[in-house]
């Protein structure tokens, strides 16, 4: 019962997490990868010895690249991000970097997406999240249509929505402002990442509702009168050790490969490892709470009539 008596002080701490995360989507912006803007991004490394910025820096100045970014990658390697670049122009770049035969290099990977095809992709993206959001709606829906006291089973999917959202704010809100901190990038697996908290949080959501689903069958069977505040609060204490085993054996997955991964995949677990926490409270802290006050306003109005 800890969670439901201090429910105004969690929903307060998500409140301002996201509003948060809306000032920084607002204020820094999104920096979109070549996925999604166009453009090419070569990565190299550095095998025998790795040169530094200023002297790539200072190589790459001398060919129309446009706004060039260039920044490390891992101990001895680079990546380079540029306007769409034809292969004559990829060959050149490459020459360039081996800073006149004094560095060898290996070539990572090398993409390049025109601006078209990244538009078509963003729109891709957009819809994709939004077709999730909505078939989670009717699912829950669904799953909980024989539920209809003290809460409505519509209202269930609604709780779990607010949930989600709370969960792709803030890593969104946090990217903003490592885009401008860092240089991290909105691209494809980040978006692959938010689809993953998605599923991730509305299933541990569910775990909570569903044993609260449970106990409220089991108070009507048994003619008890239990507060169903009282039924949140002790459906959550059942599932606390699962959630929470579940989030932790997750999370040291990805701990792993943020630390131990290539650095093309260092912010897609990043992405994930903040979307696992936030997710998790969201759960605990924000769904049951808001599940809690829904109940509690219709206990109200039929007590007014």
């Amino acid at each position: 019962m800890f969670v439901i008596k201090n429910k105004k002080i969690f929903l307060t701490i998500s409140a301002i997490l996201v509003v948060l995360s809306v000032f920084s989507i607002t204020y820094f912006g999104l920096n979109f990868g070549i996925d999604f803007e166009g453009g090419s991004i070569l990565e190299v490394t550095y095998p025998a010895g790795v040169p530094t910025n200023d002297v790539l820096h200072e190589k790459l100045d001398g060919i129309s690249l446009g706004d060039f970014s260039l920044r490390a990658a891992g101990e001895n390697g680079y990546i380079v991000r540029t306007r769409f670049l034809e292969e004559n122009e990829h060959k050149t770049l490459l020459g360039l970097m081996t800073i006149g035969g004094q560095y060898q290099l290996q070539e990572e990977r090398f993409n390049s997406i025109g601006p078209t095809i990244g538009d078509e992709l963003k729109q891709k993206a957009y819809i994709a999240i939004i077709v999730v959001i909505l078939a989670i709606i009717f699912f829950i829906a669904f799953a909980f249509r024989k539920v209809s006291v003290p809460v409505s089973s519509w209202k269930y999917g609604i709780v779990a929505i607010v949930a989600l959202i709370h969960d792709i704010m803030i890593p969104t809100g946090i990217f903003a402002f490592l885009g401008n901190a860092a240089g991290a990038e909105v691209d494809i697996l980040f978006v692959m990442a938010l689809l993953a908290i998605l599923g991730f949080s509305v299933n541990d959501t569910i775990v909570v509702f569903d044993r609260v689903r449970e106990n409220l069958r089991i108070d009507q069977d048994t003619k008890g009168r239990e507060p169903f505040p009282e039924i949140v609060g002790r459906s959550l204490n059942q599932t606390y050790a699962r959630s929470l085993n579940t989030s932790l054996t997750t999370l040291l997955v990805l701990l792993a490969l943020y630390f131990f991964g290539g650095a093309s995949t260092q912010y897609f677990a990043l992405t994930l490892v903040i979307g696992v926490i936030v997710g998790t409270y969201s759960s605990i802290f924000l769904a049951s709470p808001l599940l809690v006050i829904l109940g509690q306003g219709k206990d109200k109005k039929k007590k007014a009539k």
